[in-house]
């Protein structure tokens, strides 16, 4: 069970969070990984950046603040005098060592990607000593541990990747005795050390990482994803109000929504899931009733869910921009576009959606300074037109490119709607294409109504996922 920062964020967070906990201990011990306390994260990097920029007096305010937080969290879940007074001391030693590494940066005037994991790594340690000690004091038989001493990782600081036959041995011997024991155990996500113990960081969706890896070692039945939002949703529900969670998705699925700019887990992140075909849930812990889902290729899990391969999911990603490129060489001239990529890969900007011709090439990028540059050195290759102020949306669900009427019903639906480009390519499970960003709410509404307003989709999105069984 992983919760991310929101769900463990305040007292009365943590509260409902130890409620979701106690519920699935009482079938099985549940092993949770906790993200930092929600802004935390973001406030320890703002100190790392302080201490290495000698802004010592600003740095030290920030982690008062750190300080402050923790302790307001002791002060309101913790009953017992005496363990209140322990964890009190606890908080106030992690900040301390927080306090000491402000001053030590200060001092040599250098932020090290070192120092930097060492300053990201509080958040965790201190989300995860109130959230044990809180379990306990409630009666609980919850056991706090350390993950650095278990999932240890090369030293590629910010990005670091575990060493998984020590690791998995490290479960083994440490981790899975406690579980058969019947103990609660909770531990930190984002978080592991190197060989000689120095703190190292996942970076991005480094909780949800540490969740799948743990998963995948210790060959779990499933791994839940507790977040603040009632699962994958059929589309932006700031855009479409009557947007609706899906109950179950495929791996690929998933993967392709991620990447194209919906809120889902990111595929990179739950890997070791997908490659041990371990069940995804992702629920929403505000709401424990509501309905969730379940991402996973398991044919039984799947089986019935399917709705004649159409549309799963409708994913829009703004900020983009349109590079419209044309030049006569181009035709019959082998490994021109060799060439003409090099100048995005030069540039270290990531080409998303692509359409072409004989003389021709129309693609999106985020849209930003380096954009002007591109254009600039095309130019000596052909003409450049550049479209901003786009966005790309794109349409998810398997087998889309084979099931007949499928783009006859997107793009009729879409007769309002000025299309400035078109891409269906390679990907069986995604139709694309981009409208100017003053078009998206009409074009996602529009999307919504053809795909998820009749009969044929209600079963999909009513019935609750079964978190076990």
């Amino acid at each position: 069970m992983k919760f991310g920062g929101t769900s463990i964020g305040t007292a009365s967070a943590m509260k409902q969070a130890m409620r979701i906990v106690t519920e699935e201990s009482a079938k099985a011990a549940p092993l949770v990984v906790l993200s930092a306390c929600s802004g935390i994260t973001n406030k320890l990097i703002q100190i790392a950046e302080s201490a290495g920029g000698s802004r010592l007096e600003e740095a030290m305010e920030l982690a008062g603040e750190v300080r402050r937080h923790h302790r307001e969290l002791v002060e309101t879940l913790i009953g017992d005098a005496g363990r209140k007074a322990a964890l009190m001391e606890r908080v106030e030693g992690y900040v301390a060592e927080l306090e000491m590494l402000v001053k030590g940066v200060d001092i040599v005037g250098e932020l090290t990607p070192r120092s930097f994991d060492t300053f990201c790594s509080f958040g965790e340690l201190l989300s995860t000593s109130v959230f044990s000690e809180a379990l306990r004091d409630a009666g609980h038989d919850a056991v706090w541990l350390d993950i650095r001493e278990v999932i240890i990782t090369d030293d590629n600081f910010g990005a670091a990747r575990p060493l998984d036959e020590l690791c998995e041995k490290n479960v083994s011997t440490a981790v899975r005795p406690l579980l058969e024991q019947g103990k609660t155990v909770i531990t930190q996500g984002f978080i592991g050390s190197t060989k000689d113990g120095r703190t190292t960081t996942f970076g991005r969706g480094g909780s949800d990482f540490t969740a799948a890896l743990l998963g995948a070692w210790l060959s779990s039945d499933q791994i839940q994803i507790w977040t603040d939002v009632d699962g994958v949703m059929t589309s932006d529900p700031r855009i479409v109000p009557d947007a609706r969670s899906i109950r179950v998705m495929t791996f690929s699925e998933a993967a392709e929504l991620a990447y194209l700019g919906a809120k889902v887990l990111h595929p990179d992140t739950i890997a070791p899931a997908v490659r041990h075909n371990i069940p995804v849930y992702v629920l929403n812990a505000h709401h424990p009733a509501a309905r969730g889902t379940v991402i996973t290729d398991d044919p039984a899990l799947l089986e019935g869910m399917s709705y004649g391969g159409l549309v799963k999911s409708i994913a829009v990603k703004k900020g983009q921009c349109i590079v419209n490129f044309r030049s006569n060489r181009m035709l019959g001239r082998h490994g021109f576009l060799v060439d003409f990529f090099n100048v995005f890969a030069r540039a270290g900007v990531s080409v998303e959606m692509i359409s072409t011709s004989e003389v021709s090439v129309s693609l999106t990028v985020s849209d930003s300074p380096k954009v002007e540059e591109i254009a600039r050195e095309l130019g000596r290759m052909g003409e450049v037109e550049l479209e901003h102020r786009v966005a790309t949306v794109s349409v998810v669900g398997d087998n889309l490119r084979t099931s007949k009427g499928v783009a006859g019903r997107i793009f009729s639906s879409l007769k309002s709607v000025n299309l400035r480009m078109i891409s269906q390519g390679a990907s069986e499970i995604n139709v694309g294409f981009v409208v100017e960003e003053g078009d998206v709410p009409k074009a996602l509404q529009s999307l919504h109504r053809e795909f998820f307003s009749g009969e044929e989709t209600s079963r999909i999105f009513d019935t609750p996922v079964q978190k076990r069984g």
